[in-house]
């Protein structure tokens, strides 16, 4: 291999770890922060303003000296920074962890990866000194080299996202990329001796310690990687990371860090005040119809609103999530016919009408913006049969929150009827709010055949979720007649600006609930 050949590897390969950092990012910083607007920018920024520094210090280094053994010590050093990224991610965060989410966000990038990518981005224009031949070809070979690394972070980028997150999981893929650019390291060094333009024995001295010290960083995160007792199941799928855990008050479905389903109090059973809420809405019929579920879960609703006689079809975008379901959440293939893809999608594609749409679809840190838009109930609406409802799960810090009161106005551009039922007391805490809007104008509900907690005395569970019915009818009120409303469109939507603080409190009583339990690590 001549010098040009090694030169354009080594560019790829920098140009390959740049981007599978950058989307690596999202599932090491997503489970603690949620994979948000927030995070993405967090990562850009640091990602752009590294390789910004990187480009003119390379410049400025190559022109001192410019040494193929330096080049090596860049990939080096690189390679042992991304390989101790797992050793030192959760002190950073626990650190960090009282800072406000935007901020916490935004030192945990660059704690993390502004380093690496520094180095990486020094690794082109060092390169290109070390290429440059002559004056009158420096501008040719400045575009071939910045050419191939560039092509080499499209194939990573598509690599890392398609094949290598789902197969490898986030902390062998971390591995993968230390290792990877300690194999640049290598090729480097290699290259020293084979020119004999430097010192060789320096060179291969290097080298050696760079080896060692990488070894010794790889074999301390595997020996310390010991799933606890408490994780039953941990994957990456192409969504989100997906963990069950098992808690003494129940098991849980966690995804990119958020809460998504809790199985408590005993087989089937759940613990999440808003799904007696959900399962209410039955009592809005005569007789059970069709439902459509947006957002399985644990599939918890779903086998809910099976056992009541409905005929269940669900919408779930992950896979994983599916497989989870059936495996350690006893949804059955009989209880919901589940649709693989996106919601929205999904009614775009189907001509068929339910009596009942449910929309309990999270992403790690807000319900999905397309999911809350104008145009959207407005497509739900063109599947819902002449007496249909559509209801809404709605995570917010209290019950006249801004998320609450614009997706309730969002909701009467094409609904006549719509309520907010709150399920958390005091009005003034985190909680969630169940949105039901009624095609019917009018639409109204029979208290009369809502169950009352005197007639189930005799069972624990049975009384807590009767109360927590009641407890939503009792107190609903017009979402849309309070102040800070706005109607949310595809155009402009502000939901994952007011989902930031939600979130952030979210997670922080996760981490009251669980402790320092290694699980959500």
């Amino acid at each position: 291999m001549n010098l040009l050949i090694l030169l354009y590897v080594l560019v790829s390969i920098s140009g390959a770890a740049v981007l599978a950092l950058e989307i690596l990012g999202t599932r090491l910083l997503g489970p603690f922060f949620g994979v948000s607007l927030y995070l993405w920018s967090a990562l850009i920024t640091v990602t752009l303003a590294s390789l910004a520094a990187g480009y003119a210090l390379g410049g400025r280094w190559a022109d001192r000296r410019p040494l193929l053994s330096r080049l090596g010590a860049l990939f080096a050093a690189a390679g042992l920074w991304v390989l101790i990224i797992p050793w030192i991610k959760h002190p950073l965060l626990q650190l960090i962890g009282g800072m406000g989410l935007r901020s916490a966000v935004l030192v945990s990038a660059v704690v993390l990866f502004a380093v690496p990518l520094t180095l990486l981005g020094m690794i082109t224009p060092y390169a290109l000194r070390l290429k440059a031949t002559s004056v009158d070809h420096v501008g040719r070979d400045a575009g071939n080299l910045y050419a191939a690394s560039t092509i080499a972070s499209v194939v990573a980028a598509l690599a890392t996202g398609f094949w290598l997150l789902p197969s490898l999981g986030v902390l062998r893929l971390t591995l993968f990329v230390g290792v990877v650019l300690l194999v640049g390291s290598a090729l480097a060094f290699w290259g020293v001796r084979r020119t004999g333009s430097e010192n060789r024995r320096v060179a291969s001295s290097a080298a050696l310690l760079f080896f060692l010290m990488a070894a010794a960083a790889g074999y301390g995160v595997v020996r310390a990687e010991v799933p606890p007792r408490s994780l039953l199941f941990k994957c990456d799928s192409p969504y989100s990371e997906v963990r069950v855990l098992q808690h003494e008050d129940g098991r849980y479905l966690l995804l990119d860090g958020g809460v998504h389903t809790v199985e408590g109090f005993g087989q089937g059973e759940s613990h999440h005040r808003y799904v007696p809420v959900f399962e209410s809405l039955e009592y809005l019929f005569d007789e059970p119809g069709r439902m459509l579920l947006l957002g399985l879960g644990g599939g918890v609703v779903a086998v809910d609103y099976h056992l009541a006689g409905w005929e269940v079809d669900a919408v779930e975008i992950d896979p994983m999530v599916v497989d989870v379901a059936r495996r350690f959440f006893d949804l059955k293939p009989a209880q919901a016919r589940v649709h693989l893809g996106d919601a929205r999608r999904f009614l775009l594609e189907t001509p068929k009408r339910w009596d009942l749409i449910l929309v309990d679809a999270f992403g790690s840190s807000s319900i999905p913006f397309h999911l809350v838009t104008e145009e959207f109930f407005a497509l739900v609406r063109e599947h819902l049969l002449p007496n249909g409802v559509l209801a809404m799960n709605v995570e917010a810090r209290q019950w006249y929150d801004p998320v609450v009161a614009s997706i309730g106005k969002t909701l009467r551009q094409d609904f006549p009827v719509v309520w907010a039922l709150p399920t958390q007391e005091p009005r003034n805490v985190l909680g969630n709010v169940v949105l039901v809007a009624g095609v019917d104008p009018a639409l109204h509900f029979d208290e009369e055949r809502l169950p009352r907690p005197i007639d189930v005395l005799y069972d624990d569970y049975e009384h807590w979720r009767v109360i927590q019915m009641n407890h939503g009818w009792d107190n609903r009120f017009d979402p849309a007649a309070l102040a800070r409303a706005e109607v949310l469109t595809d155009d402009r939507n502000r939901i994952e600006l007011w989902s930031d603080a939600v979130n952030r409190q979210a997670r922080v009583q996760l981490r009251e609930t669980f402790g320092d339990d290694p699980a959500l690590r």
